[in-house]
């Protein structure tokens, strides 16, 4: 008998009926069968886009937090396509922990966002600037941003971008300068209503 079946009686069961088990008596019996059952995958996942395995690990384990903090508050139809998500999501998060100053900064051959007064802005004005990036970023496709900051802010190249979001070359250069223009075109409408309120 295999180590699986000993560990897990119930292997045998599909995500659908362990799920009913878990949300009629909320036990994390049935919630550990299911994250056993795709722990694998889930590491996969995180090494795809982390390429470190601790890092990969360390992903799994938030993923793992997360499903047991969120999936009593939501029916979940398909485990495989939900868990999935999560970890996706947990990787992007990760690789967007890089300090947001990094985007304030004058490229020569195009411009990504130049404060010609960044230096002299105190820390609160530099805080603000900051904000308003980030909601900036916000508003861009959910492709531009990720390729901007692994781009800018993990300083990845185009082929580890590639790599790692399945985008082809082609795809991340676009990704990149369209998100490029269309967050400069973001941040100075955001100055000029900022500092039209102000006046």
């Amino acid at each position: 008998m295999s180590k699986l079946t000993l560990a897990h009686p119930h292997h045998d069961m599909t995500d659908a009926e362990l799920l009913e088990r878990y949300h009629a008596d909320q036990s994390n019996h049935w919630l550990g069968i299911l994250l056993h059952r795709y722990s694998l995958l889930l590491f996969g996942v995180c090494m795809k886009y982390l390429k470190n395995e601790e890092e990969a690990r360390d992903a799994v384990q938030q993923v793992f937090l997360k499903v047991i903090t969120e999936l009593p508050k939501y029916q979940v139809n398909f485990f495989k396509s939900w868990i999935y998500m999560i970890a996706r999501n947990q990787c992007l998060m990760k690789l967007r922990q890089t300090p947001m100053q990094t985007m304030i900064e004058i490229d020569d051959t195009n411009l990504m966002f130049a404060d010609s007064n960044w230096d002299n802005r105190s820390p609160d004005e530099k805080e603000t600037v900051l904000n308003w990036l980030e909601t900036c970023l916000d508003k861009l496709s959910a492709d531009q941003k990720i390729c901007i900051e692994l781009f800018f802010m993990n300083k990845k190249s185009y082929a580890e971008i590639s790599e790692q979001t399945s985008f082809s070359l082609l795809q991340v250069k676009s990704h990149i300068q369209n998100g490029k223009r269309n967050l400069r075109i973001l941040m100075e409408k955001k100055m000029k209503t900022e500092n039209h309120e102000q006046s």
